[in-house]
């Protein structure tokens, strides 16, 4: 799986705008319970804070940007994203 993280600051400290970035986890088919999402880079399930975007069987199915850009000169990709709740 392949989406974005909701990350908070650290107590005392400010949020950072635009500092969150895509982010994949894995999911486990368990009889009993259905799919499990794992996420093994922050060491935990993947729940509510772990936004999906794409489905594959591996990264390169996934893969949140993928082109072929032709042309001379110098070529610069800048993103940024940024994941907040909305308060209703």
């Amino acid at each position: 799986m392949n989406g974005y993280i909701e990350t908070l600051p650290s107590e005392n400290q400010e949020r950072l705008i635009g500092a969150d970035a895509s982010h994949a986890w894995f999911s486990v088919y368990m009889p009993n319970q259905g799919w499990l999402d794992f996420d093994p880079t922050n060491n935990q399930m993947a729940m509510d804070k772990h936004i999906t975007v794409a489905v594959g069987r591996d990264y390169q199915d996934v893969i949140p940007l993928k082109g072929v850009i032709l042309g001379a000169g110098r070529h610069e990709l800048k993103v940024s994203v940024d994941v907040a709740r909305l308060n209703n």
